[in-house]
């Protein structure tokens, strides 16, 4: 994917709604190749603590295939809005700080060290309907890229409002 960024004014106005999701994970070690497809919602998070107003769940599901081997997989996190708008801090279903996000620009890069590993993501929009990220992932026992590209799904009448 090229082209030009696209600044996001508004994180949760631009994610809401219903993503295609297409992940390939590359493991650098022994070059071994696997990939995610499946989709991602964002909703609202229906939670009552005033400090999280706002806040979407991401949530997504599909298939992983490693190594030949098909699973059903699926993942939770939060994207609690910023302080400043066009960000966001991100966090893991169960409210631990995962990273923070800033698509003012349309590109963020964001750390987030884990164990003995870092974990550095960067995320690019490229327009109301297609973002990218990629996640390199090294350490003692990891050396890996994900690159995930997300498309809105064309039933998705929610439409963007980030811009």
């Amino acid at each position: 994917m090229t082209g030009e960024l696209w600044p996001v004014a508004d994180v949760p106005a631009f994610l809401t709604g219903s993503w295609q999701v297409e992940r390939t994970v590359r493991d650098l070690t022994d070059d071994a190749t696997g990939t995610f497809t499946g989709t991602t919602d964002f909703t609202a998070d229906l939670a009552t603590d005033p400090a999280t107003a706002g806040t979407l769940r991401h949530f997504e599901s599909g298939t992983f295939i490693w190594r030949g081997t098909a699973r059903p997989a699926e993942r939770t996190l939060l994207y609690v809005p910023g302080e400043i708008p066009g960000t966001a801090v991100v966090r893991f279903a169960d409210g631990r700080f995962f990273h923070g996000l800033d698509l003012r620009t349309g590109h963020h890069v964001a750390d987030h060290p884990c164990s003995a590993d870092l974990y550095r993501g960067e995320f690019t929009v490229y327009d109301a309907g297609r973002w990218r990220t990629v996640w390199r992932v090294k350490g003692p026992a990891k050396d890996l890229v994900l690159t995930t590209d997300y498309r809105r799904r064309a039933a998705d009448s929610s439409g963007p409002a980030g811009r």
